[in-house]
């Protein structure tokens, strides 16, 4: 029987989670990297995102990542239009009521929020503002993933998202792969970092 594969990837922005689309956007097929048939993304990230995806020719894995009864972490690096509040910070933390389908609302599960300095291994962007407008750096960890969720949250506290980086699932981080860069990785690195 073949041996599933594993990759880490630094989604870049104006790339969509998928490998076709009917849509004239950044595919996963256009990374220099040759993936096997059956490969996919373990959740995802909207074109304007970027930062950690998973990939993997392994059905199962969406399945004990997001869907098992032990809730699993990722953490989001932010940026924002204005100055956030430490008030803002606590609102966020505790769980904020957000749009959901259909017109309804959902209340966020109570989640880990700090303002933060960007880090030296985030690459500048032509998206982001100029020097002197104000803006802040912050990161979320959830361990739920609504769609949009971050950006809606950012909405609730009336802060504009620039930027929307994950930086980490679990113990899997962005931080040694650059922007576009595919990494390989073992069965048993990938379970265990991902705690499954």
């Amino acid at each position: 029987m073949e041996q599933h594969r594993y990759f880490l990837v630094n989604k870049p922005v104006k790339m969509v989670s998928q490998f076709v689309s009917s849509h004239d956007v950044g595919l996963l097929g256009s990374l220099p990297f040759d993936f096997p048939e059956g490969t996919h993304a373990i959740g995802r990230l909207d074109k304007d995102s970027e930062g950690l995806l998973l990939l993997t020719t392994n059905k199962k894995v969406t399945r004990l990542l997001f869907q098992g009864k032990q809730p699993h972490s990722r953490t989001y690096l932010v940026m924002v239009k204005n100055k956030v509040s430490q008030e803002t910070v606590s609102k966020l933390a505790q769980g904020i009521s957000i749009s959901a389908p259909n017109g309804g609302s959902f209340i966020t599960t109570a989640c880990e929020v700090c303002l933060t300095e960007k880090p030296d291994y985030i690459q500048d962007l032509e998206t982001e503002i100029h020097e002197n407008v104000l803006n802040s750096w912050l990161t979320l960890t959830l361990t739920e993933g609504r769609f949009h969720q971050v950006r809606k949250m950012m909405a609730a506290v009336k802060h504009k998202c620039i930027r929307l980086i994950r930086i980490s699932i679990e113990d899997i981080h962005v931080n040694d792969i650059k922007p576009g860069e595919v990494k390989e990785v073992s069965e048993a690195y990938f379970f265990e970092k991902l705690n499954l």
